[in-house]
């Protein structure tokens, strides 16, 4: 049985992990309005695998940023679909 201290451990992990996405988001699109030097898309993908998927798509929302490339978006919802059904597999394998 999952401890509470290691439960809220993983949430703050996952809510610092969600911040790192959403500022990697701002940061990249700071640097394109600079044309500077950017953050790679799979690192973007990566971090929204890791669980950073909402700040990914808070990022996008608050930026207006990586809408439009389709294949980053399609891998994005891809991510997302991935994740959504992992949780449902594991509620049912929890609740039967």
């Amino acid at each position: 049985m999952m401890t509470l201290q290691v439960a809220q451990a993983g949430l703050a992990l996952l809510v610092l992990l969600n911040l790192a996405t959403f500022l990697a988001f701002a940061l990249d699109k700071a640097r394109a309005r600079r044309r500077g030097r950017r953050i790679a898309e799979a690192t973007l993908l990566w971090l929204a695998l890791a669980g950073g998927t909402p700040g990914a798509y808070a990022g996008r929302r608050s930026f207006r940023h990586k809408t439009r490339k389709q294949p980053f978006v399609g891998r994005l919802h891809a991510i997302a679909v991935l994740q959504l059904t992992a949780l449902a597999v594991a509620a049912w394998l929890l609740l039967r």
